[in-house]
C-alpha cells in the first residue's frame, strides 16, 4: 500500500508536508548530497543507496507506527526542500533514544533561514500530538549545530543528556520535548 494519496498529508502556509514516495529519492539524495547539508549528518559522502535505506526506513516508520518524516515541498510545487517530522527510532546506544519517537529535520542549502523547518516542525508536532496523544520525543543534535538547537529550543525540546560516537569529534546533545505537567521520565 503506498502512503503518498496524490495530496500532501498537512499544508502549512507555505509548505506542502507529503508523505514519503519512491519517487522521492533522486530529490531527497540531491538535498543531503552537498557538503555543507551533511556536515552534522556524520560528515561524510553519502551514496543513493544510503538515502534508499533513510527512505525505506522512514517508510517503514510510517507503515509500522503511524508516523514517520514528511517529504517538505514549497506549497503546490514539486521541488523537494528537505524532511522533517518524527519517526520510530532505535539509536541503539539507550540514554532514552531507543524505542522512541523521535524528532528529525534536514534542509537543502537553498532552504536555510527562512523559517521553513520551524513551520514544518510545528505544524508536524500539532498533527503527532494531536494524532498520537502527548509523549516524550527526543531529538539529537550534533554539538556544535547552533541553527538547529536554536530550533529545537523554540520547539521545546530541552538538553537531557551528551553521547559521544565512537570516532566522531563532535558529541550528539540529547534533547526531549515533554508535555506540560508530565513529570520527567526516568533515563538510564
Amino acid at each position: 500500500m503506498a502512503l503518498s494519496s496524490g495530496a500532501p498529508a498537512l499544508r502549512t502556509e507555505r509548505l506542502d508536508l507529503w508523505h514519503p514516495a519512491a519517487s522521492d529519492l533522486a530529490g531527497l539524495h540531491e538535498v543531503v548530497a552537498p557538503e555543507a547539508v551533511r556536515r552534522f549528518l556524520g560528515n561524510r559522502p553519502t551514496t543513493m543507496a544510503e538515502e534508499s535505506a533513510r527512505l525505506l526506513r522512514n517508510a517503514g516508520s510510517w507503515a509500522l507506527y503511524g508516523y514517520g518524516t514528511f517529504v517538505m515541498r514549497p506549497a503546490g510545487g514539486d521541488t523537494i526542500l528537505g524532511i522533517c517530522g518524527m519517526f520510530h527510532s532505535w539509536r541503539g546506544f539507550g540514554k532514552g533514544l531507543d524505542d522512541v519517537p523521535e524528532a528529525g529535520w534536514i534542509l537543502g542549502e537553498a532552504s536555510w533561514g527562512k523559517g521553513f523547518a520551524k513551520e514544518a516542525m510545528r505544524a508536524g508536532l500539532a498533527w503527532f500530538d494531536a494524532t498520537h496523544g502527548p509523549q516524550r520525543i527526543a531529538c539529537m543534535i550534533e554539538e556544535g549545530h547552533h541553527a538547529s538547537m536554536r530550533l529545537a529550543h523554540a520547539l521545546g525540546f530541552e538538553a537531557y543528556a551528551v553521547h559521544q560516537v565512537e570516532h566522531d569529534e563532535r558529541p550528539l546533545v540529547l534533547l526531549e520535548r515533554l508535555n506540560a505537567g508530565r513529570p520527567r521520565e526516568h533515563l538510564p
